[in-house]
Formats: C-alpha cells, structure tokens, sequence
C-alpha cells in the first residue's frame, strides 16, 4: 500500500485524496489535491507537481490530462502526484501566495512550523524526496516564453548529468542548464539525492494548448524512457541555454518587437523598439550577445527601466 495524504493505492490501484498543510483563516482545513497511481509491477517513483505558482495553470492542465490516462495494471512502478501546490495563490490566481506573500518555489525545502509557504514546502518536499525523479511543473506566468525545461542544480552538482538526462528526455526542445535559486525544488531535492527538473510550460494567462500538450508528452516520454511504462522514447538534441541577458526599457511607451520568440539572434541585432502612442520611434534595443529570444513581456506598455525581455546565452546542442 503506497499513500500520499488520504489518498491510498494497494498495487494495480489508483486513489485521490488531500494532503493536509494547515488551516485557513477560519480555521478550515487546507488540504493539496493528490494521487496516487500504484503500478501492478514493482519499479520506481515519479513525483509531479503543478502550481507552485498560483497563476501558472498550464502544469494543472497536464495533470488534467496525464492522469485519467494512466492504468495501474500497465504501469510499473508509482507515481505520486500533487495536483495544486500553492493552495491559496491558485484560490485567487496569484503568483505568491497571499497568505504571508511567499512564492512557494523559494520556500524549499520548507519548515512543518514554519510560514504558509513553508509548511507547503515541507509536505510536498517530503512527497518529492520519496520519488527516484521530480517533474516541477511551472509556466512563464503571465509573460511570454518558449517552451523549455531549467536544469537547477548547478553544473557542479553530482546530480547534474541526470538532471540534464531527464531534462533531455522531456524534450521541450529548449533548456537552460543554470544553478537556480536557493529555496527552488529543483535546486532542493537533488541535494537529497532525487533528478529533479522545472519544466516552464510557455507562458499564458489561463491554459496555451500548445504548451500544455509539450507537458503531456513529456510526462509520457519521461514514464517510458524510465520504465514506468512499455514503450520506448526517441530522444532528440536540446538547444541549451546557460545563462539570461536581461532588457528594460530605456524610456516609457510601447514596446514593438522585432524578433519572435525562439528566433536565434546576433550581437547587434534590434529586439524591440519602443514607440510613443503614434508610432514615433523614442528608443531602440539590440542584443548584447548572440543567443536565443527566450522571454518577453506580454504586455506592450512599458514605463522607464521595466522589464521586457530575456535572450538566452552561452548557447550549445546537448
């Protein structure tokens, strides 16, 4: 019998269920969405969350769909899923979570009597650290971005290579192999000997199709290239970014691209212009590097020094 929560799957069973990480401010019990798929055959364990930024759906929507697909009869080994991490950003579609203004994903790996935030870290921290690899399911929140996997461990790390392996395997086609922040689930967990990576699943406001079938495929790759499922996986070359050239607006007005997303770009070349309300050109952007337009802004009004985009560097085939 494997539990995670309430939720309880003898083998060949599934089960759903709550993972209890507080109360709310009227004393009502928080509990995570979760499941439990236990393979009929023994093998090893997948862990997935999705939402550990409130407003980042796409994860939610592959979970939508990933699951109701999965037959414990045919699956080798489990998968424990937690289906929405930040509980109170996800009630009011926000990015932190608006109980103690914490983004979940720098509250790694969490504190059982600590913060909001800290308490979610601690539950789904010890959830993820039973796994044998962790999908962290992010988007690029309301800006626009490529469909990429981020490799967070540091390239130093002694997980590094099967972090870059699983990553490889997800094929999103695009990863940035940077040593992320302290306090991130992929930064935390393989420090506790678990492959975790942090699929960003494009970026919207609501569901992108389009990203969210990258994510499902993904899942799918990663459970038959490591023998949760029958099947085999083609693995194909990643475009890997190790580093962000970050651009604000030299002056305030509307921001006129001049390169799509995933386009290569040169030194030199222009990325965006930014115009006044009748078109007059008042500033003009060019990239400081060769690389990769990774990131931008979704919206086009910019005031003076606000972020507008990212050009991934340092650019390799892995």
């Amino acid at each position: 019998m494997t539990s995670l929560g309430t939720a309880s799957a003898a083998p060949g069973e599934m089960d759903t269920g709550r993972l209890t990480v507080g109360e709310t401010r009227d004393g009502t019990t928080v509990g995570l969405p979760v499941a439990v798929i236990n393979g009929v055959d023994d093998g090893e364990t997948l862990y997935i969350q999705a939402a550990s930024d409130g407003d980042e759906l796409n994860g939610v929507g592959v979970v939508a769909r990933v699951v109701p697909q999965l037959d414990p009869a045919e699956l080798s080994g489990t998968i424990l899923v937690v289906g929405i991490a930040n509980y109170f950003g996800f009630q009011v579609a926000e990015h932190r979570n608006p109980i103690d203004d914490t983004k979940l994903n720098r509250a790694y790996p969490g504190d059982a009597r600590g913060s909001s935030s800290e308490r979610i870290a601690h539950a789904t921290f010890e959830a993820a650290t039973r796994a044998d690899y962790v999908l962290d399911l992010h988007q690029g929140s309301t800006s626009r971005m490529i469909n990429e996997v981020r490799v967070r461990c540091g390239r130093h790390h002694r997980l590094h290579r099967k972090c870059l392996e699983l990553a490889k395997v997800f094929d999103c086609g695009y990863i940035l192999d940077q040593k992320g922040p302290e306090g991130q689930l992929a930064r935390a967990a393989p420090d506790e000997g678990v492959p975790t990576i942090d699929p960003e699943l494009g970026g919207a406001v609501g569901w992108d199709e389009e990203s969210i079938e990258y994510g499902v495929r993904g899942v799918f790759n990663v459970l038959r290239h490591y023998g949760f499922l029958d099947g085999e996986t083609e693995v194909h070359p990643q475009t890997r970014a190790h580093a962000f050239d970050r651009y604000g607006a030299p002056s305030g007005g509307v921001v006129d691209y001049r390169v799509e997303l995933g386009e290569e770009v040169a030194r030199g070349d222009t990325l965006f212009r930014v115009t006044d309300v009748f078109g007059q050109v008042k500033a003009e952007v060019s990239a400081d590097n060769d690389g990769v337009f990774w990131r931008s802004r979704r919206l086009p009004q910019v005031a003076s020094g606000e972020y507008v985009c990212s050009v991934g560097t340092t650019i390799d085939q892995y």
